[in-house]
């Protein structure tokens, strides 16, 4: 089973644990963190999506018009454009990519965040609006003919696009939740579905239930898996453990300063995902392997916030356990963006990658092994006399 290696595509170089130095998009950072992905055998990075932050469309298609390795995780909320428009955004931005593009597809899970830009819908009418969004989006991909649509959301007629993605039939769409309508949504829709780093019994719950919904859907196929960490390494546990503590307290003491809350409604999390978090930090602190929520209880919960923390042999050990529940996209992201993009590409990645090929290899040399064995039984089989 192939993995894939999904990184951050920041536009200035802020993070939990220290300010911003760069302006809200700043070119030459923007280039040298998707440039320290690429040349560090990363697959593709995510250009996020917040209410206020920069444009992510344009800014992925200034790396995509500059890098001619690195794919484009695209996300983007439906509220902020009607699906007719962003499938032309879409399939032009996937001509830009030459082919490099996955857009993921948030419904948002904060009513606070989503108001921002005028969403006063309920929960679960983001949701039933965000599939009629992607199954119009998918046929403007792929209709050559004008087509009408009357739905619950949107209206409209006589509709086709003259631009088509390079990507046949179309761009894979990502989606992601922890919600039953988010497994019902993306298990009808998705081909990858995102989950945040949680304990592998909890991953492996989380995993069947998409699985269960893809199923449900009618689908004869189901997503792919994607689960995201936050790396802590360092040459030595003990080192890596210092480490994490540091990076604690740090987040910490820009929570303090009102620094990591100031854009937040007060309270605790609306969406499922991150009352998971809260919830499994309040259990313990380690699980598993390397698993450590101290980090996700210091954000609240706040989006992909677990961390894995030890060795690099230690944390590439870590995803090969989630690898073996299924997970085929592996999403890391550390405090120093371009730093931990760069030592979890020389140390972390090749772990990984080099056991996944001997895996693969046994896995075929053993089918191969028994396919001759049957083979030669079938050869082995007395004629039947005939009556």
């Amino acid at each position: 089973m192939p993995v894939e290696f999904l990184g951050i595509a920041a536009t200035g170089d802020g993070s939990e644990t220290t300010p911003r130095t760069t302006a809200a998009f700043d070119r030459e950072y923007t280039l040298r963190l998707a440039r320290a992905h690429e040349d560090h055998g990363w697959d593709r990075v995510l250009f996020a999506y917040g209410a206020g932050a920069p444009d992510p469309a344009p800014s992925a298609a200034f790396l995509a018009a500059r890098l001619e390795r690195l794919q484009i995780l695209l996300a983007h909320r439906p509220n902020v454009s009607y699906p007719t428009f962003a499938a032309k955004t879409f399939a032009t931005l996937d001509r830009i990519s030459d082919g490099r593009l996955t857009v993921h597809f948030i419904t948002g899970g904060n009513d606070h965040e989503q108001r921002r830009e005028g969403d006063f819908l309920t929960k679960d009418q983001r949701y039933a609006r965000t599939r009629e969004y992607i199954g119009i989006v998918k046929k403007a991909w792929t209709s050559h003919e004008p087509f009408d649509h009357e739905g619950e959301h949107y209206r409209f007629n006589d509709f086709v696009s003259d631009v088509f993605p390079v990507q046949q039939p179309r761009p894979n769409v990502s989606f992601g939740g922890s919600s039953p309508a988010a497994y019902a949504a993306g298990g009808a829709e998705a081909d990858v579905f995102c989950l945040w780093g949680e304990p592998l019994a909890a991953t492996a719950e989380q995993i069947e239930r998409v699985r269960e919904a893809a199923v449900a859907a009618g689908r004869t196929d189901t997503p792919r898996i994607q689960v995201a960490f936050r790396p802590i390494i360092a040459p030595t546990e003990e080192l890596a453990w210092e480490k994490a503590h540091r990076t604690v307290d740090a987040i910490k003491a820009r929570k303090a300063g009102g620094d990591l809350v100031r854009r937040r409604p007060a309270g605790g999390p609306e969406n499922t995902g991150s009352q998971r978090l809260i919830e499994i930090a309040e259990r313990g602190e380690r699980y598993d392997r390397a698993l450590w929520t101290p980090t996700a209880a210091a954000t609240g919960g706040a989006g992909n916030s677990n961390a894995l923390v030890g060795t690099p042999e230690t944390v590439a050990q870590a995803l090969l356990d989630y690898y073996d529940l299924g997970v085929e996209i592996l999403s890391a992201r550390g405090y120093d963006l371009i730093g931990d993009a760069v030592d979890f590409g020389r140390h972390v990645i090749p772990i990984v990658r080099e056991e996944v090929a001997r895996r693969d290899a046994a896995k075929a040399a053993r089918l191969a092994a028994e396919h001759g064995a049957a083979r030669r039984r079938d050869r082995q089989q007395p004629v039947g006399v005939r009556a």
